[in-house]
This record gives C-alpha cells, structure tokens and sequence, in this order.
C-alpha cells in the first residue's frame, strides 16, 4: 500500500473553495495537474479524468464517485483494468479553520497487486497534487465575497 497526500490552508471559507473545485469544467483555465473531470459528482457516477503529472504524460481513467458531502468531502475509486491490481481510492477533504480559512487535503491510497512495482510512477502524483492545490487556493483567494 501506498499513501500520498498534499494539504493547503485557503484564506477563503470553503463554500467558496468547494464552488471552485466543484466547477470542474473550468479546469483546463486554472488546473495543471487534473486538466479534465467530467462527469457528474453524485455518489455512485462514474467520471472521465485526465491528470498531468508534473514532467509525465497524461493519464485518463474512468473512477466512481464514492463520497460527496458538499463543502466537506469528495471520495472516488478508480482502478486498473480489474480490482485489486491497482486501486487508487482518492479523497479531496475541506476543513473550515476559521470563517475564512479553509485547508484542503487532497490524497490517495493505492493499493493492489502493482503497486510495489509502479511504486516510482505512482508518487510523481504527489507533485501533481501541491501543484493542483496551490492553483485551487490562487482561484479562490481571487474570487469575490
């Protein structure tokens, strides 16, 4: 198993941060790292995502929605080809520090048989993470009360 996670605190309070990082089809303006999410972000949907790791090429895969408690938490699972050779469970977490501070940790689990081996390719989406996030909070800050 392998844990990777990135957290920001976000001088906006997080229904602000929560309308930001729920817009996904405004990603490709501000995103360097999740360039595309599409799909609807309902428990139980599947959704198309492509990330850019920092110096890699894009990936696409297809994970389901698992947790969605608005200006809270967003969960998903994606998976290679069958469970249990590469699952990846994903998690976006708000945390209100103060009426308008937030910190948003973005993290992921993989687990499966692959893991050990792609251990390498898998942590260059940490990077991938600091950078989405950084961006996340600069759209944030920007936007009007």
């Amino acid at each position: 198993m392998l844990t990777l996670s990135h957290s920001i605190d976000i001088d906006a309070p997080a229904d602000r941060v929560w309308a930001v990082f729920t817009d996904t089809g405004s990603y490709p303006e501000w995103n360097p790292f999740m360039t595309k999410v599409e799909g609807d972000l309902i428990t139980g949907s599947r959704l198309a995502v492509t990330i850019v790791p920092p110096g890699g090429r894009p990936n696409s895969f297809r994970p389901t929605v698992t947790t969605v408690e608005p200006e809270r938490r967003l969960r998903w699972l994606g998976r290679l080809l069958l469970p249990g050779i590469v699952d990846g469970a994903h998690s976006f977490e708000l945390e209100p520090l103060s009426p308008g501070t937030t910190r948003f940790t973005q993290s992921e689990r993989f687990s499966g048989l692959l893991v050990p081996l792609l251990r390498g390719m898998l942590r260059s989406a940490e990077a991938g993470f600091a950078e989405m996030n950084t961006a996340l909070a600069a759209r944030a800050e920007s936007r009007p009360a």
